[in-house]
């Protein structure tokens, strides 16, 4: 198998999705490369224990993608190793009541993870300079107090709100959040070919929503949404990577592989040390449990 470079995914400005590559498979099979992922989730398993046991910092991988892009399979793929208490999965689905009655990034903020603890957003609050940007109406239903009409939703909104984002983000980083955000780049003909497969397989008919078509029809716009904010956003502290999606076994094991690589590069995560009166009479707490 070929080696993988993941710097060649990160996302540096200019980027340009049209011509970005939408497959790899590192010259392997869908048996090596499934193999392959078997000991980098072994080894990222590992890692999820220190940073549990460490205790200093938080984790948050966000997917984003188009529909069928395979956030969800990705999810149970890679962290299928994780101790569960080490990893929390939230989708976030069109805001609730509740939800609407605060800032868009409020619903976010809760879900974050705690230290020592990965959390996984499936789908982000990317959102919120995305499907809202393809549809500026939904930015009504948020009641914000400037915005009447979407007419008042022009590109000094949109400004403020990738600023918001950015900030957010920064914030999260200094306080110890090591952030990863990974675009599933999907081709719009592997996404035919997926929604094809869900239409034909009784048991994945309930993954088939007529929605969906009516989104494809709207995919250059989302494409050049996601460019933008891919952008905007891609920084040190929080770096975009653009993952070829058309080769699921390919995508998962090249996010792992990211994970895995930039988490090693933090050398203080280690397991803390044992009180040394503790340490000292290790010999002697075996005895005791020994003789019962």
């Amino acid at each position: 198998m070929q080696p993988i470079n993941i710097s060649d995914y990160k996302v540096s400005a200019p980027f340009q999705i049209n011509g970005s590559t939408t497959y790899e498979d590192y010259g392997a099979s869908k048996k090596e490369l499934e193999k392959a992922l078997e000991k980098t989730r072994e080894n990222l398993g590992e890692l999820q224990d220190t940073l549990y046991a460490h205790g200093k910092y938080a984790v948050l991988v966000c997917l984003q993608g188009m529909d069928t892009a395979g956030k969800d399979s990705l999810i149970r793929e890679v962290f299928k190793d994780f101790n569960a208490r080490g990893v929390v999965v939230h989708s976030f689905k069109v805001p609730t009541e509740l939800e609407r009655k605060h800032d868009y990034l409020w619903r976010h903020y809760i879900a974050l993870p705690a230290r020592g603890k990965f959390g996984v957003f499936n789908r982000t609050h990317y959102e919120n300079v995305l499907v809202t940007r393809v549809h500026p109406e939904y930015i009504l239903g948020e009641g914000l107090p400037d915005v009447h009409s979407v007419d008042d939703i022009n590109d000094e909104f949109w400004d403020k709100r990738f600023e918001q984002i950015n900030n957010f983000e920064k914030n999260l980083a200094q306080n110890g959040t090591i952030i990863f955000k990974f675009f599933l780049n999907l081709s719009k003909d592997e996404q035919k070919n997926r929604l094809i497969r869900r239409l034909d397989k009784e048991e994945k008919n309930w993954k088939f929503s007529p929605g969906d078509l009516k989104e494809r029809k709207l995919w250059d716009e989302y494409m050049a949404c996601y460019e933008d904010l891919l952008n905007r956003t891609s920084h040190d502290h929080a770096p975009w990577y653009a993952i070829p999606a058309d080769s699921k076994p390919a995508a998962r094991l090249l996010v792992a592989t990211i994970l895995l690589e930039e988490l090693r590069k933090y050398s203080d995560i280690k397991e803390p040390e044992l009180d040394p009166e503790i340490k000292a009479s290790i010999a002697e707490f075996k005895k005791q449990l020994e003789k019962e």
